[in-house]
This record gives structure tokens, C-alpha cells and sequence, in this order.
């Protein structure tokens, strides 16, 4: 989840990450294609994979679906409003 910047708030799914930085996608304005480039600093991971298909492919660098990514979003956001 942000926690600065004009997108304070907003959900994404992490696609990659190096020292410094982690690369965002909400499967929207964001793909996995163009992540969003983000400081570590400035999210708060929510330590949660609702879909471990998901996972498993970010994990093992395979193509990942705009469709799973934001399904993956929604799904989290459905068990925290629960």
C-alpha cells in the first residue's frame, strides 16, 4: 500500500524489487508491463498473497495477467472489508 505521493493509499501487487526500489502494478493504470517505481520507504507492505498461483509466478519471473493482478486487489480488499 502507498503511504505517500498523490496515490497515498492506493493497493498495488509488487512485480519486482532491487535495493532500493520495488516496481508496483494495480493491473490498471499501472501494468506489469510499466510498473510504478516506488521507494521502499514510501509503501507499507501488507505481508498477504491471496493467490498463491499469483505469487508463485512473480516468484518464478513468468508473465503475469493484468486480469490476475487486479483480481488478486480485489480479493484482498473483499477479505479486509469483511
Amino acid at each position: 500500500m502507498s503511504k505517500a505521493g498523490h496515490d497515498k493509499g492506493t493497493l498495488y501487487v509488487i512485480v519486482a524489487e532491487d535495493r532500493k526500489y520495488v516496481f508496483l502494478s494495480d493491473g490498471k493504470l499501472k501494468s506489469v508491463t510499466s510498473p510504478k517505481k516506488k521507494s521502499r520507504k514510501h509503501i507499507q507492505p501488507v505481508n498477504a498473497c491471496v493467490e498463491t498461483g499469483l505469487c508463485e509466478k512473480l516468484m518464478q519471473g513468468q508473465m503475469v495477467q493484468p486480469e490476475q493482478i487486479r483480481f488478486a486487489i480485489r480479493q484482498f480488499n473483499t477479505t479486509i472489508d469483511q
